[in-house]
């Protein structure tokens, strides 16, 4: 019996591990604009801060509830609350490119942008 719970706390200790990962394994954290390269013009742009936990956007704050590296993409669940207060569950993947930008996408497809990275 103590080794089923010992075997039992070190799955769960190992789940805990892989999922409270840092923003060096997430290199997307930044701030960026929506379709338009970031030069700091005014509230007209559009901004998204991607922060290791969650993504801020016009379209509202969303909590990351998990994340995997499939190849050079991310694929994020996330858990979004518009700023009307509707919440929804999506999944979107975030692709960076070697002109420091980022393509982004919802799974089916339905959106896509490309982000700028604005300085720190």
């Amino acid at each position: 019996m103590w080794f089923a719970a010992r075997v039992l706390g070190i799955a769960a200790l190992a789940t805990f591990a892989t999922r409270v990962l840092g923003e060096d394994d997430f290199p997307i954290v930044g701030t960026y604009t929506e379709n338009t390269p970031c030069t700091g013009d005014g509230p007209t742009v559009a901004r998204v801060t991607i922060s290791a936990h969650e993504i801020d956007s016009a379209f509202g704050l969303c909590a990351i509830l998990s994340r995997q590296r499939e190849g050079p993409t991310f694929a994020v669940r996330v858990q979004c609350k518009s700023p009307d207060g509707t919440q929804m569950l999506g999944d979107v993947n975030f692709t960076p490119r070697d002109n420091k930008t980022v393509d982004f996408s919802d799974t089916h497809q339905t959106y896509k942008a490309t982000l700028y990275k604005c300085p720190d």
